[in-house]
């Protein structure tokens, strides 16, 4: 009898081990309570009042208006990326994001490892196959994409209309083809409006280390200034934080990138070209929570509000209204396909 009882209580132990067990790749069913997310943010991290807050804003607004439980990992270099969307692959997390281009070759391998959990990569870059067509993610990966070029030419307009200059600046982070799509758009809005203005583009660099660097980023700016630029449009990460110290130390005007930067400078900062990754990321949270999550490619550009520029009391006084409502001009005539906004060099 002893011994029957020893028997059964070992297997009630296991029994009960096992019920704390998911099986590699697979995800536990979201439930009406809650749902678990796990974040990695992007080179740079929280605090670049840019790119990684807004995911870190969408994430928030998920955990007070769906109950979500975010769990957040800023990671170091290399495979330490890869190491933490791994862990939270393997812990069933119910999505899994992935904060930046630098995370597409990581999120496309995990997705096809672990094909039962979602996963989100803002800016995944996705590949085209021979004829131009692309080439789709994984089922269980949504690309969340955005069409930045057109914001972008609408604040390349507004600096070749407001800067007064025929000198118009741009630093971006690293010299990759997803800040190209910045600098096109910028160039083709400057273009547009002022056929003979230049455009002086200049990279802090061509590693990741190139989005966090604010000394480059003066360097650059006040280089640019003192060529006769008034107004830079950075899209560099926290590097361009440097850019906003040389308009301030000269006096000089620069455009933020990602979410509004007025208050990171104010009084230089001429308007920001912002996007919606808290929204995208929010909706990629809700679509889980309410079982609509696909995967494929989501693009967000004017006509979906994913992208645009900042314009209210702070920075009024810095963009006549005859510029204002060119450059409204130019939005509507983008959304209704009569200008059609190159997004490569």
């Amino acid at each position: 009898m002893r011994k029957l009882l020893a028997l059964v209580g070992a297997l009630l132990l296991v029994h009960v081990a096992l019920l704390f067990v998911h099986p590699s790749g697979a995800a536990a069913p979201p439930s009406d309570a809650a749902i678990d997310v796990g974040i990695v943010f992007d080179v740079g991290g929280r605090g670049d009042k840019s790119f990684n807050d807004g995911a870190y804003a969408g994430a928030m607004r998920a955990a007070r208006e769906l109950g979500a439980s975010v769990r957040f990992i800023e990671p170091g270099e290399g495979s330490d990326r890869e190491a933490g969307l791994r862990l939270l692959a393997a812990e069933g997390m119910d999505l899994v994001v992935g904060v930046g281009f630098i995370f597409t070759d990581d999120l496309t391998l995990l997705a096809r490892e672990y094909p039962n959990v979602r996963f989100a990569g803002v800016d995944l870059a996705v590949a085209e196959d021979a004829a131009g067509n692309p080439i789709l993610p994984p089922p269980n990966l949504a690309a969340l994409k955005f069409r930045e070029e057109e914001g972008s030419f609408l604040v390349g307009a507004l600096a070749a209309l407001a800067g007064n200059s025929k000198k118009i600046g741009f630093v971006g982070g690293m010299d990759v083809p997803l800040i190209h799509k910045f600098e096109a758009g910028y160039r083709a809005g400057v273009e547009h409006v002022c056929s003979d203005c230049q455009v002086i583009a200049q990279y802090a660099g061509v590693t990741p280390e190139a989005f966090r660097n604010p000394g480059r980023g003066k360097e650059l700016a006040l280089s640019q200034y003192q060529q006769g630029v008034n107004v830079i449009f950075h899209a560099s990460g926290s590097t361009g934080l440097g850019v906003f110290e040389a308009a301030r130390q000269t006096g000089r005007l620069a455009i933020g990138v990602d979410a509004d930067q007025y208050a990171e400078m104010p009084g230089s900062i001429l308007t920001s070209m912002v996007k919606g990754v808290d929204a995208a990321v929010f909706d990629a949270i809700r679509s889980v929570k309410d079982s609509s999550f696909t995967g494929g490619i989501r693009n967000f550009g004017l006509r979906e509000q994913g992208v645009g520029y900042v314009y209210d009391e702070y920075n009024a006084a810095l963009i006549p209204q005859q510029v204002r409502a060119r450059v409204e001009q130019l939005r509507d005539s983008i959304v209704a396909g009569y200008i059609t906004v190159p997004s490569a060099r």
